[in-house]
């Protein structure tokens, strides 16, 4: 039996593309998520694209390092980092090998294991909010560093797998600047979404972190 067009999986040659065309592509596709408790569904609505050695806001702007040299493999296998202390996120690697490209999964709707998630977020005032950031989106799903290197293309019976889903019509998809970030890559309006969508995360600009005064006393 054939799986529905929706239910097919994502080939490596959607991710062998330049991000800034995989990034806008990626919304309304269904990512799956397969854990212990059960499998996960969740429609992507909000990505970022960072495009590597010409991007400052990359991770991979500087260099390859033991925490991003996943960057610099196949596309299609999935980038996971810790941040603050605290949070995973989730991404997606692009483009040809070797270029470091990757797409940052910021929000969507769990479609399907929404009763895995909510003990995950029980924060969330709503379904809406279980996927609503990053952060959010990889704590509702179960997502840890374990996961990093994942190839998505290696069938959804595996830990993460993406299916054609069904994307948006472009007039409903939006773009602006990215979440936090600052400097040289603050102006890139790489961050897209789907139009008027419940689930995609407030806009924040980047703000400086002030170094404490007393903090700065006590490394002297």
């Amino acid at each position: 039996m054939s799986e529905s067009p929706d239910r097919t999986p994502l080939p490596r040659s959607f991710f062998d593309r330049p991000v800034l065309e995989v990034a806008p592509d990626l919304l309304g596709r269904t990512l799956v998520r397969n854990t212990d408790e059960g499998r996960m569904e969740l429609r992507l609505t909000e990505v970022e694209a960072y495009a590597g050695a010409i991007d400052p806001g990359s991770h991979a702007f500087r260099g390859r390092t033991a925490r991003n040299a996943v960057m610099f493999g196949p596309p299609g296998h999935a980038y996971v980092y810790f941040t603050y202390g605290m949070w995973h996120c989730l991404n997606l690697v692009c483009g040809p090998e070797g270029h470091a490209s990757g797409v940052l999964l910021r929000a969507g709707e769990i479609i399907e294991g929404a009763d895995q998630a909510r003990p995950r977020r029980r924060s969330a005032r709503s379904d809406h909010e279980l996927a609503k950031g990053p952060a959010r989106l990889a704590t509702a799903l179960d997502v840890a560093l374990s996961l990093n290197g994942t190839d998505t293309c290696a069938g959804q019976d595996g830990p993460l797998a993406l299916l054609t889903g069904t994307p948006p019509t472009p007039d409903r998809i939006s773009s602006g600047p990215r979440t936090g970030v600052g400097g040289d890559g603050a102006p890139h309006p790489w961050r897209y979404w789907i139009t008027e969508d419940p689930t995609v995360s407030p806009y924040r600009p980047h703000t400086p972190r002030k170094r404490r005064l007393d903090s700065a006393r006590t490394t002297d």
